[in-house]
Parts: C-alpha cells; sequence; structure tokens
C-alpha cells in the first residue's frame, strides 16, 4: 500500500525512509508519541523496501543485494531478493541464525519485539511481492481484493498492533480502509503499472465499460476509461466509508493518525474527480488544502 518509488543512491537505509513523504496518507506524524513514531517508520520501512525490492525500484549500486547476501549477478532477479529478504526476516523473529543483516531490519528488531508483532502480516507483503512477479491481471473485483488482503491490509493491521488498539472489529474496518487506498494507489499509477506489465483493473469490470488494454497506453483517456475509473474510485469511496467508523472507536493523537489515512484516500479521490477521472497523464494528487478539509470532515464523523 505505499506510493511509487524514485530510486535514491546513498544510504540504502536513510533513502527508503525518505520516501515517507511521498506516500498518500500520513506515515509517522510529528504529534505522535515519539516512541510510535519510532516504530511505525520502523515498519514503513520495512513496507517500502519490499515494495522497492518487488518493483525493481532499488538504488543503483546494488547495496540492497550486498547487504542480504544476494551475489550482484544475482540483484536484478526479484524472487531471489525476496526469498533473501524474507530469510533475513526470519533474523528478526528467531536469532538462531545470528542478527538480520539489513539495516532496516535491525532497526525493526525492537519494535517487534516491544510491540510482540507476529511474523503474519510482515509474509503477507512479501507475498503480494512474489505474487506482483507471477500475476500480472485480474480477472475479478474479488480477485483484487484477495491480493489486497496481502498487500495492504497487513500494514493497517500493524499500525494498529503498534499502538496497541487491535481488536477483531478495528481490524476489520482497518483492512477496508487499506483495501480503498490500495485501489486508489492502482487507479493514480494505471499508466505507470502497464509500463511494467500490470493491470490492477479487473478484466471484467473493463469488459462492462468496453475498455481494452491499448486504451490505457493512451496519453489521456477516453470516456470508457473514465467511467471505468470512476466506477473504481466510486468502491473504493464506499470501503472508505465503511472504514470510516474505526477513527470514532479510538481517542487522542491515534483518533487523528487514522483520520489522516481515511482522508488521505478520500482527498486522493477527489484529485480524480477533479481530473475528470483522467488518470493517464500521470498521478492526480490532492492538495494541502483538500487533504486538511477531509481531515477535518473524518473526524465530525462526516463524509
Amino acid at each position: 500500500m505505499t506510493a511509487p518509488a524514485v530510486p535514491r543512491v546513498g544510504d540504502p537505509e536513510r533513502g527508503t525512509l525518505d520516501k515517507a513523504a511521498d506516500e498518500n496518507f500520513p506515515v509517522a506524524p510529528f504529534f505522535l508519541p515519539k516512541a510510535w513514531r519510532a516504530d511505525l517508520m520502523a515498519v514503513y520501512g520495512f513496507a517500502r523496501l519490499v515494495d522497492d525490492i518487488g518493483d525493481g525500484d532499488l538504488a543503483p549500486g546494488g547495496a540492497d543485494a550486498r547487504l542480504l547476501g544476494v551475489p550482484a549477478a544475482d540483484a536484478h532477479d526479484r524472487l531471489l531478493m525476496l526469498d533473501a529478504f524474507e530469510a533475513d526476516l526470519r533474523r528478526v523473529f528467531d536469532g538462531s541464525d545470528g542478527p538480520p543483516r539489513h539495516p532496516l531490519l535491525r532497526r525493526l528488531q525492537p519494535t517487534v519485539r516491544a510491540r510482540a508483532l507476529t511474523p503474519g502480516p510482515f509474509l503477507g507483503l512479501i507475498a503480494a511481492n512474489r505474487q506482483d512477479q507471477l500475476v500480472k491481471r485480474y480477472e475479478t473485483y474479488d480477485d483484487l481484493l484477495a491480493y489486497c488482503e496481502l498487500s495492504a491490509n497487513p500494514v493497517g493491521r500493524l499500525v494498529l498492533a503498534v499502538t496497541g488498539a487491535a481488536t477483531p472489529e478495528r481490524i476489520r474496518r482497518s483492512d477496508a480502509i487499506c483495501t480503498a487506498l490500495q485501489i486508489v494507489e492502482h487507479l493514480q499509477d494505471v499508466a505507470e503499472d502497464l509500463g511494467r506489465d500490470r493491470v490492477y483493473l479487473p478484466a471484467e469490470d473493463m469488459k462492462r465499460f468496453h475498455v481494452r488494454e491499448a486504451d490505457l497506453a493512451a496519453k489521456t483517456a477516453g470516456a470508457s476509461v473514465r467511467a471505468l475509473v470512476a466506477y473504481e474510485a466510486q468502491r473504493a469511496g464506499d470501503l472508505l466509508n465503511e472504514g470510516a467508523p474505526l477513527v470514532g472507536s479510538v481517542h487522542g493523537r491515534l483518533r487523528l493518525l487514522l483520520a489522516g489515512f481515511v482522508a488521505g484516500g478520500r482527498a486522493a479521490i477527489t484529485a480524480i474527480t477533479a481530473a475528470g477521472h483522467d488518470v493517464l497523464p500521470g498521478p492526480p494528487k490532492p492538495g494541502r488544502f483538500q487533504l486538511l478539509r477531509e481531515v477535518g470532515v473524518t473526524l465530525r464523523g462526516k463524509g
């Protein structure tokens, strides 16, 4: 559930964490307790790096491959890199093979111990990126939701675990929000994803709206593509509304953080709508005023 990455040269740990500023939602805003911020950034570092491995967006020079013990000649092999990353994740939870090799996983280890985090959500994110190497198209909306269960929902579950707020009902609401955010990101990135030979618009919906893949390669969207994007954006908005009561179920600064997640999705949908649902020239991005407005609406339990 992370933003498109721009490869950065230099310290792989710092370069990965710096990408937090490009996300549609706040990762670890200043108003949170210091301990929460540190733990959320540790979780973000993991999520961002596994996405970068899956997308082939690692910094040039092969530093991440060396840290994970992958020969430079094999650094382009994303499945091999994901296997090595999973092996390093195992070291976070089981130190019998020594400490984690990658600095982002060494950063994660104290968070895992302090918050009693389990491997499941982290393994889900790795599984999603493995799936990205093997599955390039999704036939149905349910197929896409199953992918989001791996690619997005673990992030929200980790946020609830880090903040000590996890309950079955909150997890259900969080899953709806995270799936919505993933769908919104897919809508923003239709052109970029197509360039990676990936299409996250369900094939059954494309057929319904008479959209061909060639239509997604145009410089601007025609009426059929716009109608399809509007339909998927409405679905995402409905999921955000389903998940929004999560915000009212918590208090204090956590409430503001979760409102920021919902507001980020709503503001992105507003930006897509303002662009006439033409996402092909580039990702429509909301302005700060729109984001703040949506935070206020979400905190008041409206929208």
